[in-house]
């Protein structure tokens, strides 16, 4: 069976699917007439490739590894920051096997688990044990003190990074959302980024303006970087189990405290909806609440 269909960036793609096989070649065209003419040669081609691949692995399954790279690799329609998150969570799988942290293994599992369905939905392994332990997350409600944040924020050594923590604070935006700005992102009092929900504007308060207009070149991190520097300096400072993420739950909830609407917060953090925002911050608020009497 072969679907025809067009992807956010307007070009066309087809689709087939074959004794329980799918693949996804694009047409290279925005023109549904010339997609048209082209779609029955690459139907063709794309049988006698499924036809090939079905031959060589009926001779053997596949190994998680070998199944992990294809289901990486395969159409799904996941946005940027969704594969790059499968693809660090079962990289790291495969090297170290399941992690510690309680969060961390919870995403592990659910994603080692939807690979194996997939891979058997794809007929690469007939059969798989489904790993339990999926919903066993922890909600992180750490956030730093008013004395961890000037610790951070003056005695940190590096300039540069101590300039990036300040402007994660300030906008409450995501590491992986202002690792790599570039110029161009920086538009009239805020900056465009892609976030978990795809593309977003994130407002700049004026002080995160001044940490922008200070930089002669803007921040070119990785994610390992950002993470073991953050890491570094907590332990140097003495600031115990902090994660550079908290900077952003920090944000949220000064700002809550301030008396500003769960709606605005929400719209400042990019969360899909406030419902999102309330999830994250009920068991912070709960302890904010003054002492009472019935």
């Amino acid at each position: 069976m072969a679907s025809l269909y067009k992807k956010a960036s307007d070009i066309y793609y087809l689709s087939v699917k074959f004794q329980g096989k799918r693949m996804t070649r694009s047409l290279g065209t925005r023109s549904i007439k010339t997609a048209r003419e082209l779609a029955p040669d690459m139907e063709k081609t794309i049988l006698l490739s499924l036809l090939g691949a079905n031959r060589e692995e009926a001779k053997k399954e596949l190994n998680f590894k070998q199944c992990a790279e294809r289901y990486l690799t395969e159409e799904h329609n996941w946005k940027p920051i969704t594969r790059q998150r499968y693809v660090y969570l079962l990289n790291n799988y495969i090297a170290y096997g399941l992690p510690r942290n309680p969060t961390t293994r919870a995403m592990t599992i659910r994603t080692v688990n939807a690979c194996n369905r997939w891979s058997k939905q794809q007929r690469y392994i007939k059969s798989y044990t489904h790993l339990k332990g999926g919903a066993n997350f922890e909600m992180r409600t750490r956030v730093l003190s008013e004395h961890e944040l000037t610790l951070l924020f003056t005695a940190t050594r590096d300039e540069r990074f101590k300039d990036f923590m300040r402007f994660a604070y300030y906008t409450g935006a995501r590491s992986g959302e202002i690792r790599s700005l570039t110029r161009e992102n920086i538009k009239n009092g805020h900056i465009v980024v892609n976030g978990k929900t795809g593309e977003r504007m994130v407002k700049l308060n004026r002080q995160a303006q001044e940490m922008i207009d200070k930089q002669s070149e803007l921040w070119r991190y990785s994610k390992d970087f950002v993470s073991h520097k953050f890491k570094k300096e907590v332990r140097r400072l003495g600031i115990k189990n902090a994660r550079f993420h908290d900077l952003r739950r920090t944000f949220g909830l000064n700002l809550i405290k301030q008396g500003m609407s769960i709606y605005k917060v929400s719209k400042l953090l990019g969360h899909s909806s406030v419902r999102t925002t309330e999830q994250h911050y009920a068991p912070l608020l709960t302890v904010e609440i003054e002492d009472f009497e019935l």
